[in-house]
């Protein structure tokens, strides 16, 4: 797999925000088959950083239920949170 099906995208959110200010760490969705070592390969390819850990996680969907009887379920998917080496920064603008 290619960086660009590894990495789908940068997850922004107050806590994200807050890992980032504090820690230096970043939350990316991943494609639930990447690996660690896949992880912090395509990270540090496309944004030219260093990559100390990552810790990963399966995040299951939600049931969601939109005009309808039947609930249906929102897609699962795989968290990558990264840790950066100290003064690497990734820009999100």
């Amino acid at each position: 797999m290619n960086p660009f099906e590894i990495i789908k995208t940068v997850r922004v959110s107050e806590k994200g925000t807050l890992q980032s200010e504090r820690y230096n760490q970043y939350t990316v969705v991943a494609d639930p088959r990447a690996t660690k070592t896949q992880i912090r390969h395509a990270v540090q390819e496309l944004f030219n950083v260093k990559v100390l850990k990552v810790n990963t996680t399966h995040v299951h969907g939600k049931a969601r239920r939109q005009m309808t009887r039947q609930a249906g379920f929102s897609p699962d998917w795989k968290k990558a949170i990264v840790t950066l080496k100290e003064g690497d920064k990734i820009s999100l603008t």
